[in-house]
């Protein structure tokens, strides 16, 4: 393993700090392939008898650091964690099969049967990586015995997008980076302004660089809403309450999955929290997801 699994970015201290290292070298890390390249899993805890893996998927621009305040509480909690860098983020190469979700779905597919073999799994997906669960159970039912999605886009009850993201790849300096990264921080993925500094700010300005899929365009349709009928297993929803992706849109959620999963079990919405809820409000989703996992 690396030293780092992360590049540094320089200016105004947005390296990650080294508790964030340590989670990463306390994984065991696996890979499985993805074209000429791999897919990077990241594995936490201990197999138990009776209790399924439980895999979750980063969302879009991220990696399995959008779990960091997760980790170790549902390790704690008994579960055993496989965490991919989903396909053109992170460590993983890109799928040769195109640049969106729908492209993830063959190689995390073939990866989830080398590694578990005909075992399925918990599968919870954030953000685009609960758009690309939905798509990966529509094609493979067998690979997963409940779904739990957070903050899960293209549910088809937007009539138009709620936020717009700023550029910044082409800026000179760290600190103009820097600074449209809050402002994409605030816009999309945090309710509260005062959890951007710090650690998610340097999450996030680790991860942005290492995304290779700029052109993804499913999210903003109703891919994830025609998808559901094809899943077999139960479904849950988790998701902030000021979510960035729905707005006051997000009132008529539970009504959209209701009409589209088979087996919808509820949706849960955490008070003060934004899309980024796992990050923003750890205890409350993990007393979401452990009551949705019981």
């Amino acid at each position: 393993m690396m030293d780092s699994l992360f590049p540094k970015p320089s200016g105004l201290n947005l390296t990650l700090p080294e508790s964030v290292d340590a989670l990463a070298r306390r994984a065991r890390r696996l890979t499985t392939p993805c074209g000429e390249g791999e897919v990077v899993w990241h594995v936490w805890g201990q197999a138990r008898d009776g209790v399924p893996p439980l895999v979750l998927f980063h969302g879009g621009s991220g990696s399995w650091t959008h779990f960091v305040r997760n980790i170790e509480a549902l390790v704690a909690a008994g579960r055993e964690l496989w965490v991919p860098d989903l396909p053109g983020f992170g460590d993983s190469a890109v799928s040769p099969l195109g640049g969106d979700a729908d492209a993830l779905v063959a190689p995390l597919c073939e990866g989830l049967r080398q590694l578990l073999g005909p075992r399925p799994c918990e599968l919870l997906g954030f953000s685009f990586g609960g758009m690309t669960a939905g798509l990966l159970l529509a094609a493979h039912p067998e690979l997963a015995s409940r779904l739990i999605l957070v903050g899960a886009p293209a549910m088809g009850v937007v009539p138009q997008r709620q936020f717009e993201l700023k550029a910044w790849r082409h800026l000179p300096t760290p600190e103009a980076q820097a600074e449209v990264h809050r402002y994409n921080l605030a816009a999309l993925m945090l309710h509260d302004p005062a959890q951007i500094e710090g650690l998610a700010l340097q999450v996030h300005a680790a991860n942005v660089v290492r995304d290779r899929l700029p052109r993804r365009r499913l999210a903003h349709t109703d891919i994830l809403a025609r998808s559901l009928p094809q899943v077999d297993c139960p479904v849950w929803a988790i998701y902030g309450a000021h979510d960035a992706l729905y707005k006051s849109w997000i009132t008529q959620l539970a009504s959209a999955f209701e009409a589209s999963a088979r087996d919808f079990r509820g949706l849960t919405l955490i008070p003060d929290a934004g899309h980024w809820v796992q990050f923003e409000r750890p205890e409350a989703f993990h007393a979401a997801v452990l009551a949705a996992l019981a």
